[in-house]
């Protein structure tokens, strides 16, 4: 806590002169001397919000909150579930951040995987905060911030790991973790309340691929210091033992190239996992083969990672999409995107027979290097079948160790509480039982369970030296982005799309009399998804029929209320619908006068 700082906290009229007491009057006047002390000024509290990253994979970002300043750590996405048909990204809800603007003095990024980066362009948008990040993850947002025209827009500060930066009352350190992306980062926040730990994602690699090792020294100073809060990753907290080292892979890989000697090798893996890319190039020069990089995000990503260092090319190695019919298939290494089997990556549209450039065959030896995120299973496994059925070898996660995670297991989180000591904890990045599996090792490890919080989105928490309470919940929750549109598709829009896909639409078109209400044309019936007309004339006769009833009835007994027409149409419908065929399809009645 700073000088200045400590003035503040104390009242001046509380500052008393010492005077020495009088003779024979010691005792009592050293004991009216100490009343007249000022008492113990005790620290304020840090707010902690959280608006992503717990209770589910992704869309990471966290808000911290001391006397009147702000700051965030990250602004992630996330991919979409099954059920959120035609949406393409899920970003966080910025409310309580633009109702706060005035007060946020920065962004921290922890490292440039999607989870972490992938929402900025949608929060810069809408408010302007500086950023602050190591080099390669500053070049790999500067990449997204042009795509949405917000660059020359955005003040973005670089921060090498080891540095500290100040913003508003509160003090970040960048302290260099390993993880699957170089530059990654996890921070010693200063505030006047105490220190907190934010690990970001990490794992302890003594062996890695490019730069140093985790500096636990940091860690552990700040442990001797006093740590009021940790906030530590829980991805891995289910699984015992250390994360493997990526040396692993480099082995794995040198066997695989070594077997595929007559073949063209396909590798996918996630395009910001630039060491195992790194690998990959490794191995390509010592064979002798070319490398060719396929997919958008993929090239993107080596782009930036070779303009600031981070990718090392041997001279003449890497080569064009274009030129892979110039070289024989054995001196060919193409490095995709499509590890998870995204339908629209390169390695699923090569599956398909759906790629522009690259026809797969028996000639080709591919490698998926990655592990498939949770729900990712079956789209994966639909991928390497469609590649077996084309007569491709496919080499995955579970048979060689090609893939190794980029996250903590359980003895490397002890380590870090071990070092940290903090005096609260909070588990974040996961699902519930990542987090509450996380604060069971913490528990182990000795802390108070009142201690411990686990969170959900849209949490708030109160810290401070003396206690740690949860407050009302912040605006939090998922935007969906579809195609240029950001939230303007909700849970109705959702639930419109699922009912769609499940049972198919009828459209039911009439015209009426502008007078008397009678039906002048119609009622037309169309089936899209529902059944199929040809075969099916019979039914949709019978619901023809009983719209011109209602409508007829309606005009009767004078009721010209559109909303009530409508209603009695879909009701009575969808009951002989029901009857008929079991199925329950989208209704849609198109009323016009004329």
């Amino acid at each position: 806590m700073s000088t200045d700082r400590k003035k503040k906290n104390v009242r001046p009229n509380s500052v008393k002169t010492f005077k020495a007491p009088p003779k024979g009057k010691g005792k009592r006047s050293a004991k009216s001397a100490a009343a007249r002390r000022p008492k113990r000024v005790s620290k304020p509290s840090v707010r902690i919000s959280f608006l992503g990253g717990l209770n589910e994979i992704g869309k990471n970002i966290t808000l911290i909150e001391c006397e009147g300043d702000i700051i965030l750590v990250d602004c992630g996405m996330a991919f979409p579930d099954g059920d959120m048909l035609g949406v393409d990204l899920v970003i966080p809800d910025f409310t309580y951040i633009e109702q706060n603007y005035e007060k946020v003095r920065g962004i921290i990024l922890t490292h440039g995987h999607e989870d972490h980066i992938g929402g900025l362009p949608y929060l810069l948008s809408r408010v302007n905060i500086p950023i602050y990040g190591t080099p390669l993850t500053l070049g790999l947002v500067g990449n997204k911030l042009k795509e949405h025209s917000l660059f020359n827009k955005t003040q973005m500060m670089m921060v090498n790991s080891g540095e500290t930066i100040k913003l508003g009352c509160m003090e970040v350190k960048f302290i260099h973790v390993n993880h699957s992306i170089p530059d990654a980062v996890a921070f010693a926040i200063k505030t006047p309340a105490g220190t907190l730990i934010h690990t970001g994602d990490f794992k302890i690699d003594c062996t890695p691929i490019s730069g140093e090792t985790i500096d636990l020294s940091s860690f552990a100073r700040a442990g001797d210091e006093g740590v009021l809060a940790l906030l530590a990753e829980s991805t891995n907290a289910e699984r015992p033992g250390y994360t493997r080292t990526e040396q692993l892979v480099s082995d794995s890989l040198n066997m695989l190239f070594n077997k595929a000697e007559r073949y063209r090798i396909i590798i996918a893996t996630f395009a910001s996992n630039v060491n195992r890319v790194q690998q990959i190039i490794n191995c390509a020069a010592k064979y002798g083969r070319k490398v060719a990089f396929s997919g958008r995000s993929m090239v993107n990503y080596m782009d930036v990672a070779k303009k600031l260092g981070y990718l090392e090319l041997p001279d003449n190695i890497l080569i064009d999409l274009d030129m892979l019919d110039k070289y024989p298939p054995e001196q060919i290494v193409l490095v995709t995107t499509g590890s998870q089997g995204e339908p629209m990556s390169a390695l699923s549209r090569m599956a398909y027979s759906d790629h522009r450039k690259v026809m797969v065959g028996e000639g080709d030896f591919i490698i998926i290097s990655a592990n498939p995120i949770p729900g990712n299973e079956k789209t994966v496994g639909n991928v390497v079948d469609e590649l077996l059925k084309r007569g491709c070898k496919v080499i995955y996660e579970s048979m060689y160790d090609v893939h190794v995670s980029g996250h903590a297991c359980q003895e490397e989180l002890k380590l870090i509480h071990r070092l940290v000591r903090p005096k609260y904890f909070i588990p974040v990045h996961g699902e519930q039982k990542h987090l509450r599996k996380h604060a069971e090792l913490a528990e182990f490890l000795g802390m108070d369970k009142k201690n411990i919080f686990i969170g959900d989105v849209g949490s708030t928490i109160e810290i401070n030296e003396e206690y740690m309470k949860p407050l009302a919940p912040v605006p939090a929750g998922k935007v969906f982005v579809d195609g240029l549109g950001v939230g303007d598709v909700g849970s109705i829009v959702l639930r419109d799309r699922k009912h769609l896909g499940q049972d198919g639409l009828i459209i039911i078109v009439a015209s009426l009399d502008v007078y008397d209400g009678h039906v002048i044309s119609g009622p037309d019936i169309v089936s899209r998804g529902f059944v199929y007309v040809r075969e099916s004339e019979g039914l949709l006769d019978e619901v023809r029929k009983l719209a011109l009833d209602i409508l007829e009835d309606c005009a009767d007994k004078n009721i010209h209320e559109w909303g009530i027409i409508k209603n009695r149409i879909k009701d009575e419908v969808a009951k002989l619908i029901a009857q008929r065929t079991r199925r329950a399809p989208m209704i849609l009645p198109i009323l016009q006068e004329v």
